[in-house]
């Protein structure tokens, strides 16, 4: 569970995302126009790029890194429900595009500062979902799974006890759920897109395995790797109950054993 100090910090997080989504929405709502501004700071042919990879503060061009990872991805239930059906007025003070836009302005930075206290990091966001990663510690592979797990548990938290409090209090939104999924393999660190802006980006079966996974309601699943890498240990507080995923993937829901 998140601590007092961190629920303050994600809840301060939410609401500052909040205001700032109403600002720009106040000013190009009308129109339509949610244009995202790129980073345009990316120097044409510069010799490295700052990164959000954990373990990877930097990644120089044509030098592709291969490393272990867990990957975290926190996918948002009915987002696409919610832009296409109305919600009544009489239930809710806003409707469709302006609703998504801003739940996942609450939603996607409170995932992000979360998953950080754990020491991962979020490098991609993907819509109505985030895509962390753990760098898989070579001399302590259990701290890293421990720690992927309590950043999946305590993002449902952070949704359930500040972000749906939040959403409810300023526009009377019903609450959301999340599935969370995660992945571990082995993956390459390199650099994608053209010349003149190019990002970094971690590209191994962990990222697509963790997608697939993140299909569940307040739920964490993880793959067969991941599960095999699992500590074990007697009188273990967690199970693993074997589930189909999206597609072609397999994972296994985790869950707390009943005492």
């Amino acid at each position: 569970m998140l601590t007092t100090t961190q629920k303050t910090e994600v809840h301060s997080v939410a609401v500052n995302s909040l205001d700032a989504a109403e600002e720009i929405w106040n000013q190009v709502g009308d129109k339509l126009v949610l244009a995202a501004r790129s980073r345009a700071y990316i120097e044409k042919l510069a010799e490295s790029i700052d990164s959000q990879i954990p373990g990877y503060p930097t990644v120089e061009i044509g030098k592709p890194q291969v490393d272990n990872f867990i990957a975290i991805v926190a996918d948002m239930r009915g987002s696409t429900k919610h832009l296409l059906c109305a919600i009544s007025s009489k239930r809710a003070r806003v409707s469709q595009l302006q609703r998504v836009f801003y739940e996942t302005s609450a939603l996607l930075p409170s995932l992000a500062k979360v998953i950080s206290y754990e020491c991962g990091n979020v490098t991609e966001y993907l819509g109505d979902g985030t895509l962390g990663l753990f760098c898989v510690d070579k001399q302590d592979q259990s701290s890293t799974i421990y720690a992927a797990n309590r950043a999946a548990t305590k993002c449902i938290d952070a949704v359930q006890s500040i972000v749906n409090p939040l959403i409810e209090d300023r526009y009377s939104l019903p609450a959301l759920h999340i599935g969370i999924g995660m992945a571990y393999s082995r993956a390459v660190v390199t650099l994608v897109g053209l010349s003149d802006y190019m990002q970094p980006k971690v590209f191994g079966e962990c990222v697509f395995r963790a997608t697939k996974l993140a299909c569940g309601v307040d739920e964490v699943m993880i793959d067969e790797a991941l599960k095999r890498m699992w500590p074990t240990a007697k009188n273990g507080v967690l199970r693993f109950l074997r589930r189909k995923a999206r597609g072609d993937v397999d994972g296994y829901l985790i869950q707390k054993n009943s005492r």
